[in-house]
């Protein structure tokens, strides 16, 4: 990974909190959470930390809008509305004082409210208010930036999602089904994926770039190594060992595939502070079931 120009945080601990909040359930088959990301640092530093892959995600910041790199490079100061993609990479950010809500978009999400298909913004973000895929999300930002108690921002966000329901188009049911034979620990390659579909190869790859932003080849890589991430997340005193997947080879399979995912070794990874994802995970795995966005099962 490379080295950043960045400040970090200085001594004093930064306060870092992120709440997760129930969705209604007509919103379940389409947003895995509804988040608030709130950081405190001294005036002028960050904090740094490594999202991993995930699903598409929108995200309102209040404050300073944190700098971000996808997949390695500079990083780069970030809109106050980020549209982000289904990612493959992780995404290296430094935070300063901010307020930050965000929705966790799923694949059946993704057809629903985004007129775009996934593998165009896979691996990248963009200024959701200047790109027309995410124009109707815009007016979002502004009025929770106007309404100060959490709990009614929450349901205002739900609120917003569920009045575009009668509008949007029709469900996919293969999308839902991919969904659910990806986050199922026992498929190990896309010929398993596409006798449980009972489709052709050639076209579960269609639908993969269409849905999800990537080849089914390299989601079922990419699960494979949630699980075995989140494993660790959940309980960071764990040898990587033992938190490597049952279809991992060994552990220089394993090895690969988090320098692939991550950019860095597992080593590395082991020895950074994780201030915000480290507490995130546990809080997301209370409140939705999974400690990472990649690994929540669809409901419909």
């Amino acid at each position: 990974m490379p080295q950043r120009d960045v400040s970090s945080a200085p001594s004093a601990s930064p306060h870092v909190a992120t709440r997760f909040f129930p969705l209604s359930a007509p919103l379940r088959p389409y947003l895995s959470t509804i988040y608030l990301s709130e950081v405190a640092v001294a005036d002028g530093a960050r904090v740094e930390d490594h999202l991993h892959p995930e699903w598409a995600n929108l995200r309102f910041v209040d404050g300073d809008p944190p700098l971000a790199a996808i997949g390695g490079g500079p990083a780069a100061g970030t809109p106050r509305f980020i549209a982000t993609g289904p990612t493959s990479r992780a995404t290296y950010f430094a935070a300063g004082n901010m307020r930050t809500w965000g929705i966790g978009v799923l694949p059946m999400g993704w057809a629903k409210f985004i007129p775009l298909p996934a593998d165009e913004l896979a691996d990248r973000l963009c200024d959701g208010s200047a790109h027309p895929a995410f124009a109707r999300f815009a007016p979002l930002g502004e009025r929770l930036r106007q309404t100060s108690d959490v709990d009614a921002a929450a349901a205002l966000i739900d609120a917003y999602f569920c009045a575009l329901l009668p509008g949007a188009p029709p469900d996919d049911p293969a999308i839902l089904a991919a969904h659910a034979a990806l986050v199922d620990d026992d498929l190990s390659s896309v010929a398993e994926l596409s006798a449980k579909l009972g489709q052709s190869e050639r076209s579960i790859e269609r639908l993969s770039h269409r849905a999800f932003g990537f080849s089914p080849k390299l989601l079922l890589r990419r699960q494979r190594f949630l699980r075995s991430l989140a494993r660790f997340m959940l309980d960071p005193s764990m040898a990587w060992i033992d938190t490597m997947d049952h279809h991992y080879y060994d552990q220089a399979q394993f090895t690969r595939d988090f320098q692939r995912f991550m950019g860095m070794s597992p080593r590395d990874y082991a020895a950074r502070p994780k201030p915000i994802l480290g507490a995130a995970a546990l809080a997301r795995a209370a409140a939705a079931g999974a400690a990472v966005q990649g690994l929540h099962k669809p409901a419909g």
